[in-house]
């Protein structure tokens, strides 16, 4: 059993107590920020004075052997090694002698694995940003290729009045732009580095704080140390952002399922993005929306579960702080795989536009359209809504559209209603009708694609 510490104890640990206090089968994952960081300490300390150039160097080296061979496989993480700092340390030892027993100099295993997380979730910080713009990006152009496809608005998920699909997908748009604005909340406000605050209350080493936080390119040290070693605030806002991308996800999810249905019929599925029956041979499943909307309930768990863990500890590092780490690398695992693969089935999902438009108009999604022709012909708008009602309930009762009523049926009901009534309440005219900030009609909706457009050009990655 390979552990930094020992010298207190005069017998070994059980078995049993290692396994359940080690962390490294979850932790080598970080194997890379360690060494990062401990490359990026050794060279502060070495500036300092507390180490020589020489000294440096060899650590350096090492630290650096030790990364190529865990990458091409000739060095395998096992689980001799309580964590994964105790692996670099004992390996750098066994390949450079006493200079290796130096690395841990004026640093402690708590502000050690609070720069590796820091290290790890900025990494993937970054990762989650650019799968949300590859997914803003397919939605940017799905907005442009459908201006003028006719679709139902809902509400309480009955039919309501036309829109069009690149509105209905605008309105996704600023979902997931309010996410990677999220992200970047985040790494701003995180990006502080907690080398050096030592186990909970700094060192007598003559460290420089700035230098090592400017070379691993944090804004600054973290202010205070008992702060540095046991702020999870920032994983439990990642948790927090995620499980609201995994909310939006979910939410498209479950419009795609619906609109995959024979009852609906608005889509069609790309064979590599869905699956069939082992037993009824005219299925095509929706697995991937069905599973990303099943997976969200995972991220939530992992926020609840950081949330309980952190609300009791009191200052400064707790053991029970370990348990953040399973709980964000598997929430960033199944964020990053939806991500990556709802973007790939929106991409390839086609969309029946007739199907659409004649779902639009016999859910009479034009109603209120009929009210407003009326209203400007001079009717009350409560008459004008009871007599439009008065046509919907004829309507359903003959199985018409109000755009397939004969004049005289109109007329039936209300004489007001002349010939024009029908281009009033065409589902182009209904939705080219509304043109404000945000609405639907074709020049407020290349006034938002423009918008969207030069919002991804000015802000291609998060820096």
């Amino acid at each position: 059993m390979a552990q930094l510490w020992g010298g207190r104890f005069t017998k070994e640990t059980d078995r049993l107590v290692y396994n359940f206090n080690a962390s490294i089968s979850f932790d080598q994952r970080f194997y890379e920020q360690d060494i990062r960081g401990s490359i990026a300490h050794v060279t502060m300390l070495a500036r300092q004075g507390i180490l020589t150039e020489d000294e440096k160097e060899k650590i350096v080296d090492g630290l650096n052997g030790i990364r190529r061979d865990v990458e091409n496989g000739t060095l395998v993480i096992t689980e001799e090694y309580e964590d994964i700092h105790s692996f670099v340390e004992a390996n750098l030892t066994e390949r450079i002698g006493e200079a290796g027993k130096k690395l841990h100099t004026g640093r402690s295993r708590n502000d050690q694995v609070a720069l590796d997380m820091k290290l790890y979730v900025r990494d993937e910080i970054l990762e989650l940003d650019r799968l949300l713009k590859e997914l803003l990006d397919v939605l940017l152009r799905q907005m442009k290729e459908h201006v003028e496809t006719y679709m139902p608005g809902f509400t309480h998920l009955q039919k309501a009045q036309p829109v069009t699909m690149a509105h209905h997908l605008g309105a996704y748009f600023e979902m997931f732009k309010r996410d990677r604005l999220r992200m970047g909340d985040i790494y701003r406000r995180m990006n502080t580095c907690p080398l050096g605050a030592g186990a909970l209350a700094g060192t007598t080493y003559p460290l420089d704080r700035e230098y090592t936080a400017q070379l691993l390119d944090f804004d600054g040290p973290a202010p205070n140390s008992m702060d540095a070693v046991s702020d999870r605030d920032y994983l439990i806002e990642l948790l927090s952002a995620m499980a609201t991308v995994m909310m939006h996800l979910s939410r498209f999810s479950e419009e795609v399922i619906i609109w995959n249905t024979n009852e609906y019929q608005f889509v069609e599925l790309d064979d590599a993005y869905s699956t069939g029956s082992s037993i009824m041979p005219q299925k095509k499943n929706p697995d991937i929306a069905e599973l990303v909307r099943g997976k969200t309930g995972r991220v939530y768990g992992a926020l609840t579960s950081l949330l309980t863990t952190m609300k009791g500890l009191p200052l400064a590092y707790n053991k029970d702080m370990q348990e953040d780490k399973e709980l964000v690398f598997d929430a960033i695992d199944t964020t990053k795989g939806c991500l990556a693969l709802f973007t790939g089935m929106l991409s390839t999902m086609g969309f029946r536009k007739q199907q659409m438009e004649d779902s639009a108009k016999h859910g009479f999604t034009n109603a209120t359209d009929a009210a407003d022709y009326l209203v400007n012909h001079g009717v009350p708008f409560r008459d004008a809504h009871g007599i439009v009602g008065q046509l919907v309930l004829y309507g359903i009762e003959n199985r018409k559209a109000l755009d397939d009523l004969t004049l005289e049926e109109f007329w039936a009901i209300s004489p007001v209603f002349e010939e024009d009534i029908y281009e009033a309440i065409s589902m182009k005219t209904c939705v080219e009708m509304r043109n404000t900030t945000g609405a639907p009609g074709r020049a407020a909706m290349e006034k938002a694609i423009a918008q969207a457009e030069e919002y991804l050009v000015k802000n291609p990655a998060l820096e």
